[in-house]
């Protein structure tokens, strides 16, 4: 998204939009078409020069034995139900805080601020993964972890809400919420990933077989759940407070759109893109804590008993 606002105010302007709305119009138009052309290409290439080499017939899953393995596997259905309530909160904000600093933060540069934004968020996201995870580790286990960057992300979105009603306008104190927020996106990403596969020795003990690929191709199809639900939720945001429209208000290429926005329509904004994640975010804490039993002690006794099992089903065969 950062490099999608940058290039589209370019392309507009180069390709001969003077006001503001046909900027925007006519950047989208030529970096869509630019995107679909390089896909096509992209696609092409890898085809003719990836020769696939199988030696070995893989039996393909069902979309029912998929659902079936999970319904089965209560803990990797409890993973499952915390990345789409985890996803789709951060969804709708990412989805919506370009309508916020382009409606509701304001200024005719609105996009540079967005895009600091977002590079710093992004940062956040890459630094929690390599440097925030790795030390809080080192005091706590994943499901505290867990529970840490749940009530961070909270917290992130209790600030960014106080913050949006006040009449700051420095994007640099958006980065303090932005840190809390982002940098729990980027640990709940990596314990999730871990927490699935700790449900793999779960079920193997469980139901005696091991559903690796149906559980981890899950989690691909909960994470494009998460995605769509989102979607949907943020254009239901801009079609109730007709942000959709407020463009077309002006014709000036260097107006501030938040004069055109009512009050009304940036509250609604607002509580949209922190309220509904802090919800999402609370239940699935609760959900997750009452559901989930796979701590660190618990994987070392299941890990135990596969052993054991296992060593009995060799002596059985020899």
């Amino acid at each position: 998204m950062v490099v999608t606002v940058i290039a589209v105010q370019a392309l507009g302007k180069i390709f001969g939009g003077q006001t503001a709305k046909d900027i925007e119009i006519i950047g989208f138009r030529v970096f869509a078409a630019a995107v679909a052309l390089l896909f096509v290409i992209f696609t092409v290439l890898m085809c003719i020069n990836v020769k696939e080499k199988s030696t070995a017939e893989m039996k393909t899953v069902s979309v029912g034995q998929m659902f079936k393995a999970l319904i089965q596997n209560d803990q990797a259905l409890t993973v499952v139900v915390a990345i789409v309530l985890i996803n789709c909160a951060i969804y709708i904000t990412s989805n919506l805080v370009i309508y916020f600093f382009k409606y509701d933060f304001g200024g005719t540069d609105w996009y540079n601020s967005y895009t600091l934004f977002n590079m710093f968020g992004g940062a956040m996201q890459v630094l929690s993964m390599m440097l925030f995870y790795p030390l809080l580790r080192r005091w706590f286990s994943n499901t505290k972890v867990f529970y840490i960057s749940l009530g961070s992300a909270v917290i992130g979105y209790a600030v960014l809400l106080a913050l949006t009603f006040t009449n700051m306008n420095n994007v640099f104190i958006l980065f303090i919420p932005a840190f809390l927020i982002f940098s729990s996106c980027g640990i709940t990403n990596i314990l999730t990933t871990v927490f699935l596969a700790n449900t793999v020795d779960y079920g193997y003990l469980k139901n005696k077989r091991r559903d690796e690929s149906v559980i981890f191709s899950m989690q691909t199809f909960v994470v494009k759940l998460a995605s769509g639900i989102a979607a949907f939720a943020a254009s239901l945001c801009l079609q109730i407070n007709s942000l959709s429209d407020a463009a077309t208000t002006e014709a000036d290429q260097t107006v501030d759109f938040s004069l055109a926005v009512a009050d009304s329509a940036k509250v609604g904004l607002r509580m949209t893109m922190a309220v509904i994640p802090i919800i999402g975010l609370v239940i699935a804490f609760f959900f997750f804590r009452k559901k989930f039993i796979l701590t660190d002690d618990k994987l070392k006794d299941i890990n135990k008993q596969i052993e054991e099992m296992q060593v009995d089903e060799n002596d059985q065969k020899a």
